[in-house]
């Protein structure tokens, strides 16, 4: 239980990478908050199913792009279990399209979701971790952010700045004993990929050195160990969860 009694807010958690978070966390032992945008009926079964075994863990409907409702979201989670000690940037989107083509609303809204929802939520919680001298911070970057992505450029702008973002608020916030590292998953397969093309996707698992693809799974073991005490001595730091894609 290596997060028992742990707070931890969890964005974008209703689906995917951001699911498996939340089930990890909670079978770590902490309490999970994890936020929604749209569907209710998936948070709240996403709900029953965290607290089937005795786990505590509460959907909250809260945009992360926007800093009004981000620090309402502190203010409730705060209310509720009197703490936060865990913050993962999770929320994302994709509107792939050539550079040429892209509209400004395109590359408006993945910035917004992606980026600008990191600086939402760590400005929002930083006075309770300052106050409590204590707190892991993990965003949720990409291998894309890594090494860019053709028809990406929204997106893999987005997920480096989350880079940049991450070793910045390390520096500011390691005196305080506050934590803040970034995960760049690379292929992980979720329901998304299971509606692309069979052999597009084998084609990407032949291409990465361990010949498949991640599971949300995955990302949620690496998460486990950033959030807890195995990484106290670890701030800054990028963790590629990426079976080899990229080295570097």
């Amino acid at each position: 239980m290596l997060l028992k009694g742990k707070v931890a807010i969890i964005t974008g958690a209703s689906r995917g990478i951001g699911k498996a978070i939340a089930k990890s966390f909670i079978a770590q032992g902490a309490i999970v908050a994890f936020t929604y945008r749209s569907s209710e009926e998936k948070a709240k079964e996403l709900e029953k199913e965290l607290t089937s075994n005795g786990g505590v863990a509460k959907g909250f409907k809260s945009d992360a792009s926007k800093m009004d409702e981000t620090e309402l979201l502190i203010k409730e989670v705060l209310e509720e279990y009197n703490a936060i000690d865990i913050v993962v940037n999770n929320a994302g989107i994709t509107n792939d399209t050539l550079l040429m083509r892209m509209s400004e609303e395109q590359w408006d809204s993945v910035i917004n979701v992606n980026l600008k929802s990191c600086f939402n939520l760590t400005k929002s919680v930083l006075r309770t971790m300052l106050k409590a001298r204590s707190g892991s911070i993990i965003n949720i970057s990409s291998v894309v952010g890594v090494q860019g992505n053709a028809g990406q450029a929204n997106y893999a702008a987005s997920k480096a700045g989350i880079l940049g973002f991450t070793k910045s608020v390390a520096l500011e916030l390691g005196s305080r004993n506050i934590r803040c590292n970034a995960i760049a998953p690379g292929f992980i397969e979720t329901e998304m990929t299971s509606k692309l093309d069979e052999k597009t996707v084998q084609g990407w698992r032949d291409a990465i050195p361990l010949k498949r693809g991640g599971t949300p799974e995955d990302v949620a073991n690496a998460c486990i160990f950033l959030a807890s005490d195995l990484s106290s001595y670890v701030t800054g730091q990028t963790l590629n969860v990426c079976g080899g894609m990229i080295t570097a």
